[in-house]
């Protein structure tokens, strides 16, 4: 089961959408404004987001961004403006389909099949990151800098290969917790500054001034390549 957030602020077409993902055994969320879409996403971390470009109070190409500054979770556009600009604007800032009102359910069911099977996988994560003499194996869990063995804890592995999913990009920190930690988790970010802080100490020449384990205040941790 996918966890699907569906953000629109038409009441008929959000229950269209619900029972349609339903019936194929999708877990729904619902929301009809851009805080509430962007609330959503954070506190629930969906699998997808299919997301309509007019809201009443955030433009959906904003929510858009706004999502893609921490996360690659997919998201299908939907919008009733035919502009090619519009469509260009939502696709350069991320969007990983646009489908434009009115549209078929079918179409729009496939294309969020297609969009689900670009979900991250254990196969996202690289099996080996080089970098200035620090070397993370994943697929080994082995770690050395300038050949000299790391020892890494297999909580500080599961955070790292977390990251790695989203090599460059920020994950949040709550993201982080559930994936790390369980679904349970979500608010305890002291979890994150301990073994974030651990992991510094052991791969960063200056853990003072770290070069890849780095964190974006407010936002999440960034695993750079």
């Amino acid at each position: 089961m996918s966890r699907i957030l569906v953000v629109d602020d038409d009441a008929i077409l959000q229950r269209t959408l619900r029972i349609n993902l339903r019936a194929r055994d999708h877990e729904v969320l619902l929301a009809g404004t851009g805080r509430g879409a962007l609330s959503a996403f954070f506190e629930e971390q969906p699998d997808l987001v299919v997301l309509d470009l007019g809201l009443p109070d955030l433009d959906g190409v904003e929510v858009l961004r706004r999502i893609r500054k921490v996360s690659a979770t997919p998201v299908i556009v939907l919008s009733a403006r035919q502009q090619a600009d519009d469509k260009v604007e939502a696709l350069d800032e991320g969007a990983d389909d646009y489908v434009s009102k009115p549209f078929s359910i079918d179409e729009l069911m496939a294309r969020v099949r297609v969009a689900l099977r670009r979900m991250p996988s254990d196969a996202d994560v690289p099996a080996t990151l080089e970098s200035e003499g620090l070397v993370l194996d994943f697929a080994a869990h082995q770690a050395t800098r300038d050949g000299a063995g790391i020892h890494l804890t297999p909580t500080e592995w599961r955070l790292l290969a977390e990251l790695g999913r989203h090599l460059g990009r920020v994950v949040p920190h709550e993201q982080l917790l559930k994936a790390v930690w369980g679904p349970g988790y979500g608010s305890e970010h002291h979890y994150l500054r301990v073994y974030s802080n651990q992991i510094r100490r052991k791969i960063e020449v200056d853990p003072t001034r770290p070069r890849h384990l780095v964190n974006e205040p407010g936002l999440g941790y960034r695993l750079n390549p």
